[in-house]
């Protein structure tokens, strides 16, 4: 399946500043987070994106996105109703195209040569349904994410079919049903925040956005799992990282990352020794 286009959430009243802050990129240019995070879609061959932003936001994400502001398309979503119904505002943007999905308050780093946008879509390309990045993560942490249970493909044991997925699930029930062989113990595949989606989760998101209750909120996992239960749907383990530049530190350890990757690794890390031995305890 091919990929043009990309919806970025960024809309939730606690996070809509997130990727307008400025953090410095491996080769010393200061830059916003939304500029670096869109770098990272185009490069991986995609045409545009949609930004899903609070009210108000337009302008100031306009000049974040810098050179890049004529591929974007900004979309309000007007009152906080969830995850899912957040994805749902694009569906005039995204119409019956498949696209990927990235969380606007995170950062990803790969590994590898190829961006983690791209390693996704290395293996939706060869598969018509739904792709999902997942990483190893602890089960401390599985309050923070959603998390799939599946069995591993043989041919390719860094790609999952997935038989089911919870949202922020506890330890025991992790432990119970959404076991994946080959993960250490305590661990499990959660989702890393980049999706392949289908036109199938908008067409989904549109029946339940209906069906909604005065106050009632959307999420997203529901759907993905409804989708998972109905057809072939895959996860890829990412080779990178993640930054959650929302939670405590998190903008520092993105930062560190970026710093590290560049030509002036040496100097950072000259640094952080020097801060370390001076820093009182």
């Amino acid at each position: 399946m091919s990929f043009r286009k990309a919806v970025v959430t960024a809309a939730s009243p606690t996070e809509s500043h997130l990727p307008l802050q400025t953090l410095v990129d491996p080769e010393g240019v200061s830059r916003p987070a939304l500029e670096i995070l869109l770098d990272d879609l185009f490069a991986a061959g995609l045409d545009s994106a949609a930004v899903v932003i609070a009210p108000g936001k337009r302008d100031a994400y306009l000049n974040a996105a810098g050179a890049r502001a004529d591929r974007l398309t900004l979309i309000e979503q007007t009152e906080p109703r969830g995850y899912g119904h957040a994805v749902w505002t694009a569906r005039d943007y995204t119409e019956d195209d498949p696209f990927v999905l990235l969380v606007g308050d995170h950062l990803f780093h790969s590994r590898k040569q190829t961006s983690c946008v791209a390693q996704l879509l290395e293996v939706a390309a060869g598969h018509d349904g739904c792709v999902s990045g997942v990483q190893p993560t602890h089960e401390s942490q599985l309050h923070l994410y959603g998390t799939i249970g599946g069995r591993r493909v043989p041919s390719t044991p860094s790609v999952m079919e997935v038989t089911t997925m919870v949202e922020k699930p506890t330890p025991t029930l992790a432990e119970q049903e959404l076991f994946i062989s080959g993960l250490r113990a305590g661990n499990y595949y959660c989702f890393f925040g980049i999706h392949a989606l289908t036109p199938k989760v908008m067409e989904s998101l549109d029946r339940k956005v209906s069906a909604l209750q005065e106050g009632e909120t959307l999420g997203l996992t529901s759907t993905l799992a409804e989708i998972a239960h109905s057809e072939k749907y895959l996860a890829v383990e990412i080779d990178g990282q993640r930054f959650n530049i929302g939670e405590r530190y998190g903008l520092l350890r993105a930062q560190l990352s970026l710093a590290l990757a560049g030509p002036h690794r040496d100097e950072i890390l000259s640094m952080l020794i020097e801060i370390t031995a001076t820093s009182r305890p």
